[in-house]
């Protein structure tokens, strides 16, 4: 099985320049992944909703247009999904989508965590919601569940993480606190999965400034991540980030499971 996740930074104009499809023809994902989709499914082109051989879900802010949002497409359809962690203020913003299957009590989860910018008020809902999040998460596992999460966590967890760490030292997205977050949720026996396979590797970004074309220098950040429950980590057998892989700020990342 391969999961592939992304944050799309707006699915519509990811699917109008011809970076959408590739991604079900080319690398055929059991299970597709998406953040930042910026779109109501009702304002997505009907191709885009609904791909063939794929179930597809859509979570939207739904205190305005064009902002956060979430999807999931797969291959096989789940028993449950739930559009958020059952707290309002958070599932408002429309940034977690929970698919559960039958098989080996599977739990995927997408999300879209929120940035720490503009202000202290961003910044404490970011940590709010990522302890509700972890919270909501360890309930899920002591529920039998085994629970990969992946998408767009927000912040760099280590300085080999990003590029410029000394620079970034007092900027949301690598504030010691936020980090700290990352910290707990492997201390509670998830696993970043790219640091299991890959511990020591640098220059391993999702992340690019647009603006200062950052990508072709390679200054970048790790903030899209797959964590995995210990209960299920001898089954993924590989993980990796699509660098060369373009139509958004971020690159896909993906795993592999037996």
């Amino acid at each position: 099985m391969k999961i592939i996740s992304w944050n799309t930074n707006g699915l519509r104009a990811t699917a109008k320049q011809g970076h959408f499809d590739p991604l079900f023809k080319t690398y055929k994902p059991d299970i597709l992944c998406l953040q930042e989709t910026k779109a109501h499914p009702e304002q997505l082109a009907k191709e885009t909703r609904e791909v063939a051989g794929y179930h597809s879900y859509f979570s939207h802010s739904k205190l305005k247009k064009g902002y956060s949002g979430v999807a999931i497409y797969t291959k096989e359809k789940p028993k449950e999904i739930l559009y958020g962690m059952g707290i309002k203020r958070f599932d408002d913003e429309g940034r977690l989508l929970i698919t559960k299957f039958k098989k080996n009590n599977l739990t995927v989860v997408t999300g879209y965590f929120p940035n720490g910018g503009s202000g202290p008020d961003r910044l404490k809902y970011k940590l709010e919601f990522y302890d509700a999040f972890l919270k909501f998460i360890l309930k899920l596992r002591k529920n039998g569940e085994h629970v990969i999460f992946c998408g767009d966590v927000n912040t760099a967890h280590e300085a080999i993480d990003l590029s410029n760490p000394k620079a970034n030292e007092e900027n949301t997205g690598f504030l010691p606190i936020e980090r700290a977050w990352i910290s707990k949720v492997i201390k509670n026996n998830f696993v970043d999965v790219f640091r299991k396979f890959y511990p020591n590797k640098i220059g391993a970004y999702t992340y690019w400034d647009q603006k200062t074309r950052a990508r072709d220098r390679n200054v970048g950040w790790r903030l899209d991540y797959f964590f995995a429950s210990s209960e299920i980590i001898s089954k993924i057998k590989n993980a990796g980030m699509m660098n060369d892989y373009y139509g958004s700020d971020h690159c896909p990342i993906y795993l592999e499971i037996n």
